[in-house]
């Protein structure tokens, strides 16, 4: 779309080609109505995407986001998506060394393996039987909230009524979420483990009276009815062009090369003015959906920008010539690292690094999780990656905000990158630099983004992946019906920002179509 064209109206014009703005292009174009969606990126996805970051290496990978559990099957149904997941048969494998041996926990396998990988571990099947009625209660909340997320926002009485359990709200909605960890568990590693679903992108301590840990916990355990994180088959980005395709397919015009720079509304129709390479032009449409972050949302319409956000995450890709032997005599890395492999993340780990980058500090064992894509889903792999043993590694590093990187992004990115990897180094039988394989320049296949890089790449603010902290799922005051409203009445907020947004769901972009849907 050239920007010297006549402006023409639309029914919606959507703000970002990211997951979300496309699941509402695809639902509202599938209505019957028009649809523009401008992004300003040469390509569709946002943070939903696969490349190739290694120069001359056919591999894929999911570069930002890179597990699905959120994603309601209800969409991919909708849609008549060409999408699929695969189930990790491991949950997960966390190295210790007990009584001066390296050992694990091995979360997976089957519940007799899973209870005598426990028993191993702590001694007895205490840890196992409190695991299992812990998750036994999340499962059943899961089952009771997951559904309401692609309806219109229940009241938070409501919700209570339909989770039914005052045990489960307690815990979940009402005290922090280390209380019911630490009376539950006993074990410093297995209370660890359950700990960081609640500090996935969370900056927060367990004992945070904010209970932003909780959020980030509630949805983390939520997925799918199940709270499973599954593998999305040929990668993220499989999704982001299955969607784009759905949405172009049903009649929408996707524009890439198109930054928006302004909304003018005045709740009735609106203008969006936007940017390419050629000039600059307008768009009129009877809404605007955003799929951008509250801060971007704000700097569009002219209004008070949010409190700032800020993201507390390392990411980092990785590819292999072999997976690494790991000192653990009784665990095998096909499966070590086939579910989410924590590293330095003791219950008391946790605790030290979240205090020390609260203190401005680098955490001195910083905390971190591993996962191999390649094992469950090889077709990410090109050529005879997969034949000659290649696999990639997705590192996902805890409590790093971003301002321990302001003094010098590069800089503090090198030193926690080394002192991440010392942390694996530890469990492993041999470094890890020895597996990386190298590119067509001859350099190690790795990269680190921190959040400083994603504000940059993405306009994360703050290289907060979820926008900005996560919302309970409940209406609160001016959420809405949908929770993607605005204070302008015909622009809705449709992505990770949105009430029940963050993650790759494609619920803000699905609730902020129902929205539109109900108004005409």
């Amino acid at each position: 779309m050239s920007a010297n064209e006549t402006p023409r109206a639309y029914d919606a014009v959507i703000v970002g080609a990211g997951h979300n703005g496309l699941v509402a292009a695809a639902y509202l174009a599938r209505a019957g109505r028009s649809v523009l969606v401008l992004e300003r990126l040469d390509h569709t996805g946002g943070a939903a995407v696969s490349t190739r970051p290694f120069t001359g290496i056919d591999a894929r990978l999911s570069r930002y986001s890179y597990l699905v559990s959120l994603l309601p099957e209800k969409i991919v149904r909708d849609l008549g998506l060409d999408f699929r997941v695969r189930t990790r048969t491991i949950s997960s494998y966390t190295p210790v060394e007990r009584a001066g041996r390296p050992t694990g926990l091995l979360v997976g396998g089957g519940e007799q393996r899973t209870r005598e990988a426990f028993a191993r571990l702590t001694g007895s099947d205490r840890e196992y039987e409190a695991w299992q009625r812990f998750y036994g209660m999340t499962g059943r909340v899961a089952q009771r909230v997951f559904p309401t997320l692609t309806e219109p926002l229940p009241t938070r009485d409501a919700l209570r009524r339909r989770i039914d359990d005052e045990t489960a709200w307690r815990t979940l909605f009402e005290e922090p979420v280390g209380v019911a960890v630490e009376e539950t568990f006993a074990d410093d590693l297995v209370r660890g483990v359950v700990l960081t679903d609640a500090l996935i992108g969370t900056f927060a301590d367990a004992h945070d009276p904010s209970l932003a840990q909780n959020r980030c916990f509630l949805y983390h355990v939520i997925g799918g009815g199940t709270g499973a994180w599954d593998v999305p088959v040929g990668g993220m980005g499989a999704l982001t062009d299955a969607l784009a395709a759905a949405a172009r397919t049903a009649g929408a015009r996707i524009a890439t090369g198109h930054e928006a720079i302004r909304i003018d509304t005045d709740g009735h129709t609106a203008e969006v003015a936007y940017r390419t390479a050629d000039g600059e032009g307008v768009a009129a449409a009877r809404h605007v959906l955003v799929n951008a972050s509250p801060h971007e949302l704000a700097a569009l319409t002219g209004d008070a920008a949010p409190e700032p956000a800020e993201g507390a995450q390392l990411k980092v890709n990785m590819l292999l010539e072999r997976l690494p032997r790991l000192r653990d005599p009784d665990a095998d890395p096909r499966e070590a690292f086939a579910g989410t492999f924590h590293i330095a993340e003791g219950y008391a780990q946790l605790a030290t690094a979240h205090a020390q980058a609260a203190a401005g500090e680098l955490p001195t064992a910083p905390p971190s999780e591993i996962y191999c894509h390649s094992l469950t889903d090889p077709t990410i792999l090109g050529g005879d990656l997969a034949e000659r043993g290649y696999h990639t590694l997705t590192l996902f590093g805890l409590h790093t905000p971003a301002r321990l990187f302001d003094r010098d992004n590069d800089a503090v990115r090198e030193e926690l990158l080394k002192s991440t990897l010392a942390q694996l180094d530890a469990h492993l039988a041999e470094p890890l630099a020895d597996c990386l394989a190298t590119d067509a320049d001859g350099r190690p296949c790795i990269e680190a983004k921190t959040p400083l890089d994603l504000e940059r790449d993405l306009r994360l603010p703050g290289g907060n992946i979820f926008h900005r902290a996560l919302s309970w799922p409940y209406a609160q005051e001016d959420s809405g019906r949908w929770g993607v409203e605005t204070r302008h009445a015909n622009v809705l907020l449709c992505g990770a920002g949105a009430v029940r947004g963050g993650g790759v769901s494609g619920v803000p972009g699905h609730n902020a179509a129902m929205a539109v849907l109900e108004r005409n």
